[in-house]
C-alpha cells in the first residue's frame, strides 16, 4: 500500500520479502528475497537504499543498531525508537518514566512475582510476552501464576498489566519527520474481533474537540519523546471517567489508520513515506464528517472476485482494498471504507459489503458487531 504513493512521489522502493507471492513482492518493481531476522538479508537491503523502514516491528534490534551505527542506511524509525514498539517491557518502563498514562503494570521474572502481582491486582491480570506478539498473540488473561509458567520458561520475563475496565478503544496516529516536524490525524474509535482490529470510526464518536486535542497532544509528545520518524499509532483505552491509558505503540502505518487512505487529504501510507524521505508532511484533514473502515477477515469464499463485484454494484461509494493474500478463516485479507455523515448507517453498509466479499454474493445480513470485553490486547 506504500507502492502507489511512492510512485506518485517519485520514490523508488525496494522490498525485502520472504517469498515472491507475498503481497508487496507480487507488485513491487524491485524485490529481494530474505527473512527480516536474517542479518545478511537485511544488511543487503540496507546497502542498496538511502533509508530503511518497516511494515512490522519484528526486525531484531541488534541488526538495526549495526546498520545505523555504521551509517549503512538511515534507519527510520531508528532502533532507539523502534525498540519501544518491539519490547513491551521497554515501552512500559519508558512511558512511565516520561509520565505518560499507562495501566498499572508489573515486570514478572518468576512465578512468585506473578503470584504477588495477582494478589495486588485482585486476582486477574493480562500477561503479555515482551516481544513477538500481535493481533492477540502473546496475550493471556490469567487468574493463577501457573497459567503463565510455560511462557516464563520460554521468555524469562513477562509483562503483567491490570485488566483495564475500559469503555472503548481509541487510536491516535501521528507522523514525524527527522527534524521534528509532526502532524496528527483525528483520533479514531476501534473495535476488536477475537483480538483483531475489526472496524474503525473516524473521528471517534462523542469525543469533543478538547478531548481530541488532548489525545493528539499526548501522541505527538510520545513521538517527540521517543524520537520517532514516520507514522506512530498510539493505541489507547478510554475509561468511564474520560481518562485514556496507553495500550500499545506501532511505529508504522497501522490498521486503525487505514481509513485515511480514502478519508483524509493525505493517507497514512503516503504520510509515512513523506516522513521517512524527509519530505514536507501532508494535510491530515478528513474529507467527510465521518469515515468508517471495516476489515475483511477470511470467510467462506475462496474466490473474492464475485463478492467484490456484488459489493461494488450494491454500494458505488464503497472503496475496496484487497491485499492479495490467500484466504483462511480470520486472516486479514483486505478492508473496505465508506465516507458520509452517519456512522451507524455507514457501518451497516460497510458490514453488508464485508459479508458479500468474504462469503460471496449469496451472503446474508451482517452479524452483530462484537462488544468490547476486558482487555483484547
Amino acid at each position: 500500500m506504500m507502492l502507489g504513493p511512492a510512485i506518485e512521489l517519485g520514490l523508488d522502493l525496494e522490498v525485502l520479502a520472504t517469498a515472491p507471492e507475498e503481497s508487496a513482492a507480487a507488485v513491487a518493481a524491485t524485490v529481494r528475497l530474505g527473512r527480516h531476522d536474517d542479518e545478511q538479508a537485511v544488511r543487503g537491503l540496507a546497502d542498496g537504499v538511502d533509508a530503511l523502514t518497516f511494515d512490522h516491528e519484528h526486525v531484531p534490534t541488534a541488526i538495526l543498531e549495526g546498520i545505523a551505527g555504521e551509517g549503512l542506511a538511515a534507519v527510520r524509525p531508528g532502533p532507539g525508537a523502534l525498540v519501544h514498539a518491539q519490547d513491551k517491557l521497554v515501552m512500559r518502563e519508558r512511558l512511565t518514566a516520561l509520565g505518560h498514562p499507562c495501566p498499572r503494570w508489573w515486570r514478572i521474572g518468576s512465578l512468585a512475582a506473578l503470584e504477588q502481582a495477582l494478589a495486588e491486582a485482585g486476582g486477574r491480570l493480562v500477561v503479555k510476552t515482551p516481544r513477538g506478539g500481535y493481533d492477540a498473540h502473546g496475550v493471556r488473561i490469567v487468574e493463577a501464576a501457573e497459567e503463565a509458567e510455560d511462557w516464563l520458561g520460554t521468555h524469562g520475563e513477562l509483562l503483567a498489566e491490570e485488566l483495564v475496565p475500559f469503555t472503548r478503544e481509541l487510536s491516535a496516529q501521528v507522523a514525524r519527520r527527522p527534524g521534528g516536524e509532526a502532524s496528527a490525524y483525528p483520533v479514531v474509535q476501534s473495535l476488536q474481533k477475537d483480538g483483531v482490529c475489526y472496524e474503525v470510526v473516524a473521528p471517534a464518536p462523542g469525543l469533543d474537540d478538547a478531548a481530541q486535542q488532548r489525545i493528539q497532544t499526548l501522541a505527538l509528545a510520545i513521538a517527540e519523546d521517543l524520537g520517532v520518524t514516520g507514522m506512530l499509532a498510539v493505541e489507547l483505552f478510554e475509561t468511564a471517567d474520560g481518562r485514556v491509558l496507553v495500550n500499545e505503540l506501532a511505529m508504522r502505518p497501522h490498521n486503525t489508520g487505514h481509513w485515511s487512505m480514502d478519508g483524509a487529504v493525505t493517507g497514512q501510507f503516503e504520510q509515512h513515506l513523506r516522513a521517512v524521505a524527509d519530505l514536507p508532511l501532508g494535510a491530515t484533514a478528513p474529507l467527510a464528517p465521518v469515515a468508517v473502515m471495516v476489515n475483511l477477515l477470511g470467510g467462506s469464499a475462496e474466490d473474492l472476485a464475485p463478492g467484490t463485484a456484488a459489493a461494488l454494484d450494491e454500494e458505488p461509494q464503497l472503496k475496496v482494498h484487497l491485499y492479495g493474500k490467500s484466504v483462511r478463516p480470520g486472516r486479514k485479507i483486505g478492508h473496505v471504507t465508506l465516507l458520509g455523515d452517519d456512522a451507524e448507517d455507514l457501518l451497516a453498509r460497510a458490514h453488508r459489503a464485508e459479508r458479500l466479499i468474504i462469503d460471496g454474493p449469496d451472503a446474508g445480513a451482517a452479524p452483530t458487531a462484537p462488544t468490547p470485553e476486558g482487555d483484547p490486547r
